[in-house]
């Protein structure tokens, strides 16, 4: 799922699957809620909302059940190379 990073009230970045009508909102605190079964007019108007964090509270969290996901950090170059380098000799 491609995320919109935006800055909302505590919204910190939005995506959605249309197949799965699956919505992910990550907060600034790092948590992330995942609501199933969101039509596309609601990602549509959350996504362009001037008041993104306002529609959020008033059209989603209010009608929909979430569930808490996991937000993820980036992949960094570090990360891969401490991934692949060879096990260190003692």
């Amino acid at each position: 799922m491609e995320m919109k990073r935006i800055n909302a009230g505590k919204l910190r970045a939005i995506g959605y699957d249309a197949r799965d009508k699956l919505l992910r909102v990550e907060f600034d605190d790092g948590s992330a809620m995942d609501y199933s079964g969101v039509g596309n007019e609601v990602w549509r108007k959350l996504s362009t909302s001037g008041a993104a964090w306002s529609y959020y509270r008033d059209n989603i969290e209010e009608e929909y059940t979430g569930r808490r996901g996991v937000v993820r950090k980036p992949t960094t170059r570090a990360d891969l190379e401490d991934l692949f380098k060879p096990p260190s000799e003692t």
